[in-house]
C-alpha cells in the first residue's frame, strides 16, 4: 500500500499545478472527494458478510492500485475526481481491515512495538517510492503519465502475487457484523475525530504551500518525504516501543502540545527553509498517533474490533469529508487561517487527552474512573 500510494501522494500537488491548473479551491474539492470513501468505512462491516477480512484487504489494495494506474491518463478536474475516488475506495477499506486485523491478531503487550515495526516497514517502502520518483522524473525525464502507470501496474502484480501465495488466517475472536455504536468508547470516537480533522490540515494544505507559496518542485518535495521517512524507518519501531512504556496519556500530550505549535508557527512562516523545518517535524508527530489505536485496543471487546475500525474510520472522516473544500475557499482569501484553525484542532484533542487513564482497560476508559478505583 505505501509503495503505490506514497507515488500517488507525492506527485499530486505538482501533477494538478502543472497539468490541471489546480487553485486552492480544486484540491480542497479532489480532497474531500478522496475522503468520501473513508466516511464510509463503516460499510465494511456489511461487506464482511460476504467475504473474509483477509481477502477484502487484497482485493481493497488492488483497487487501489488501479486508481493510480490510471491518475495520469485524466489531467483535469473531473477525470482527477474520478481516478481520485477509486483509489481511495481502495485505500480506505484496506486501512480499514489493516487496523483490524492487527488489533485482532497482535497480543495487547505487543501492539505498540508491533504498530511501530509495521510503520518502519511502510517508510522502508516509501523511501523506495520516492527514490525511484526522483530517478525517473528528474535524471530519466519520464511523465507523470508512465510513472503512475509503472507503479499502479508494479502494485497490481504483488496483489496477485499476495493472493497466490498466503494461506487464509483464522481470526482469534468472531467479530460482529453489525454497526456499533458504545458510550463507553466515546473518548476513542472524539480523539479519532480531531485527529482526522488535524491531519487533513496536513495532508492538503502544508504540501500545496510546498508548492505554491515556495515553489517547491517535485524533486524537492521528494526530499522532504525522503527525510520524514527515513526518520519513520529508523525510529518508528522504538517510538511504538516508547507508547507501550510511558503510556498513552503522556505520549498523546506531547504531540497536542507540539502540533498546536508547529501549525501556529505554519500561519507565520515567510521563509521556504523555515517551512521545510515545519514540514519534517509535523510528520515527526504522526507515529505517535499509534497510541489512539493501543488506547481502544486495551477499552475494548474482542468481539467489537472489525465494526469498530469501520466505525471509527467513518468518524475519522467526518470533517475530512467537508474541512478541505470549506478551507480550500479560506485559503484563497488568507492561507494564515487555514493553519490556526489546525492549531485549535490540536488544543481540543489535547484536552481529550488528559481524560485518558495512564493503565486502560475495559470498565476503565476515563481517568477519573481510575482514580475512583485506586481510592476504594
Amino acid at each position: 500500500m505505501p509503495l503505490v500510494f506514497s507515488v500517488w501522494m507525492v506527485l499530486l500537488n505538482n501533477f494538478v499545478v502543472e497539468k490541471a491548473a489546480f487553485t486552492g479551491t480544486e484540491i480542497g474539492i479532489l480532497q474531500s472527494l478522496r475522503e468520501i470513501p473513508g466516511f464510509l468505512a463503516f460499510t465494511v462491516v456489511y461487506v464482511l458478510l460476504f467475504i473474509r477480512e483477509q481477502r477484502l484487504a487484497i482485493a481493497a489494495l488492488a483497487l487501489t492500485s488501479l486508481g493510480v494506474a490510471l491518475t495520469g491518463y485524466f489531467p483535469y478536474a473531473a477525470g482527477l475526481y474520478f481516478t481520485t475516488v477509486l483509489m481511495s475506495v481502495g485505500f480506505h477499506y484496506f486501512e480499514t481491515v489493516n487496523q483490524s486485523l492487527t488489533l485482532q491478531w497482535i497480543k495487547k503487550e505487543q501492539t505498540a512495538h508491533f504498530m511501530g515495526k509495521m510503520l518502519s516497514a511502510k517508510s522502508a517502502a516509501s523511501l523506495l517510492a520516492f527514490s525511484a520518483v526522483w530517478l525517473l522524473m528528474e535524471q530519466f525525464t519520464w511523465s507523470y503519465q508512465a510513472t503512475y502507470l509503472l507503479f499502479g501496474s508494479l502494485a497490481l502484480i504483488f496483489c496477485l502475487f499476495i493472493a497466490l501465495s498466503f494461506k487464509e488466517f483464522t481470526p482469534p475472536a468472531e467479530q460482529n457484523k453489525k454497526l456499533i455504536l458504545r458510550k463507553r468508547y466515546w473518548l476513542f470516537y472524539a480523539l479519532t475525530f480531531f485527529s482526522g480533522a488535524r491531519r487533513q490540515i496536513f495532508v492538503v494544505f502544508a504540501g500545496f504551500l510546498m508548492v505554491e507559496k515556495f515553489n517547491y518542485s517535485v524533486a524537492e518535495i521528494s526530499s522532504l518525504f525522503l527525510i520524514n521517512y527515513v526518520f519513520n524507518w529508523l525510529f518508528a519501531a522504538k517510538i511504538g516501543k516508547l507508547i507501550g512504556k510511558l503510556g498513552e496519556r503522556k505520549i498523546l500530550k506531547f504531540e497536542y502540545l507540539g502540533l498546536i505549535a508547529v501549525f501556529i508557527a505554519y500561519g507565520l512562516v515567510d521563509n521556504a527553509t523555515v517551512a521545510a523545518i515545519l514540514y519534517v517535524v509535523d510528520h515527526l508527530f504522526f507515529a505517535l498517533a499509534i497510541a489512539i489505536k493501543t488506547y481502544f485496543q486495551k477499552i475494548a471487546s474482542p468481539e467489537d474490533i472489525a465494526s469498530t475500525a469501520g466505525v471509527s474510520f467513518s468518524i475519522n472522516h467526518i470533517a475530512a469529508v467537508v474541512i478541505p473544500a470549506l478551507l480550500g475557499m479560506l485559503w484563497v482569501i488568507n492561507s494564515s487561517w487555514v493553519f490556526y484553525i489546525g492549531a485549535g484542532f490540536a488544543a481540543c484533542s489535547l484536552c481529550l487527552s488528559l481524560l485518558i487513564p495512564d493503565a486502560p482497560q475495559s470498565g476503565v476508559e476515563l481517568r477519573y474512573q481510575e482514580k475512583r478505583l485506586a481510592a476504594r
